[in-house]
């Protein structure tokens, strides 16, 4: 006799009340750049003068098979210190994500829920690389990719005649 509180095997095939929205797949880096071009007379010039912290922030998805996607999280930072670059930090941190969702809520799912499940560990990535180039940690704060994402709608919306999102959207910083 089956015990009903067993956990599936990986090859059963669960119900369609059973299957999850969004499945993380994998995590990983894709690209990363960390340059300090006027190292080491920027620490002494950080002594001095406050940093300025430029953060952009970008996400983009392409369909790798049949409802399952690769989602870019990509991030640049730029610190200037008395208008000198102190370092220059680029990252593409994706994730490959199963979606079992309807068709007409995809583009929001790929472009909120997906980054937003990667972002902690971006964020994560950016402190310890820019601690460890001798610089103090970046320390990004939450990001509201819901509203970001409505914000990109309606800018969109305004300049194509409301028109879907296309498979990237540009976050300000």
């Amino acid at each position: 006799m089956a015990d009903e509180n067993a956990t599936p095997n990986a090859g059963d095939a669960p119900g369609p009340e059973g299957i999850p929205p969004i499945v993380v797949n994998a995590q990983y880096i894709k690209d990363l750049s960390f340059e300090a071009p006027t190292a080491p007379a920027i620490y002494g010039e950080m002594q001095k003068n406050a940093p300025d912290v430029q953060v952009s922030v970008n996400v983009d998805f392409s369909e790798f098979e049949n409802n399952l996607f690769e989602v870019v999280l990509k991030v640049e930072a730029r610190c200037l210190v008395a208008e000198e670059v102190a370092f220059l930090l680029e990252l593409d941190y994706a994730g490959l994500f199963t979606l079992n969702v309807d068709d007409d809520v995809k583009g929001p799912v790929l472009l909120i829920e997906c980054p937003r499940l990667l972002f902690p560990f971006a964020r994560n990535i950016l402190a310890d690389v820019s601690r460890n180039g001798g610089f103090p940690p970046l320390m990004l704060g939450p990001m509201d990719f819901a509203a970001l994402y409505q914000a990109e709608l309606e800018e969109q919306g305004e300049a194509a005649g409301a028109q879907a999102p296309e498979s990237s959207i540009i976050l300000p910083d």
